[in-house]
């Protein structure tokens, strides 16, 4: 089951005066849990430079979790998202700091034999909006891919590939792009 996901964008009156500053760069990683149904996060550095007013524009996001286990009266769920500040909770893009999220689940009832339950995986944007030409920025120095499955019987993992590109940005841009995210946690 692959899923591509964005709904989270920031934007701020006016032109913002990004300067492009690399070629389209691919991030994949992933993040496991520990125990079957328990949360975790990785950490995704970026390395930016805060002297240079460098952000990460995201234009695309791709999140393949697990599916989640096919138990007999059970509904499972596994959930990811990724956030540009750390998380306590996957969350989802209800949150200001959750950038994409991801959800695979099952849904059973008692009365459904084992073959049984009905899956369903949420289908988001795959790329940039066309009016912007990006999906997201990241000013802040690293991203978090969050995981958590219920129900499941196995621990689950997800793995996530961001797309985008380097950019430098106006001062005014920049600020307010860092005090966003910081504030969003």
């Amino acid at each position: 089951m692959r899923a591509v996901y964005f709904i989270h964008r920031v934007r701020f009156g006016g032109d913002m005066a990004l300067k492009k500053t690399s070629e389209t760069v691919l991030i994949s990683n992933s993040v496991q849990e520990l125990l079957p149904n328990t949360f975790e996060s990785n950490e995704i550095s970026l390395q930016l430079s805060p002297l240079d007013r460098e952000v990460f524009v995201v234009t695309m996001v791709n999140i393949d979790p697990d599916a989640p286990d096919a138990i007999v009266g059970t509904s499972t769920v596994v959930d990811c998202s990724i956030s540009v500040t750390s998380r306590t909770t996957v969350g989802s893009i209800s949150n200001s700091n959750v950038m994409a999220s991801a959800r695979s689940q099952i849904v059973c009832n008692a009365a459904m034999t084992p073959d049984g339950g009905i899956p369903f995986s949420r289908e988001d944007p795959l790329t940039a909006d066309p009016n912007t030409g990006y999906v997201g920025i990241i000013a802040t120095d690293n991203f978090h891919i969050n995981l958590q499955g219920t129900g499941n019987g196995n621990v689950k993992a997800a793995r996530v590939r961001v797309y985008g590109y380097r950019a430098k940005m106006d001062a005014a841009g920049y600020s307010a792009m860092v005090q966003s995210e910081l504030l969003s946690q």
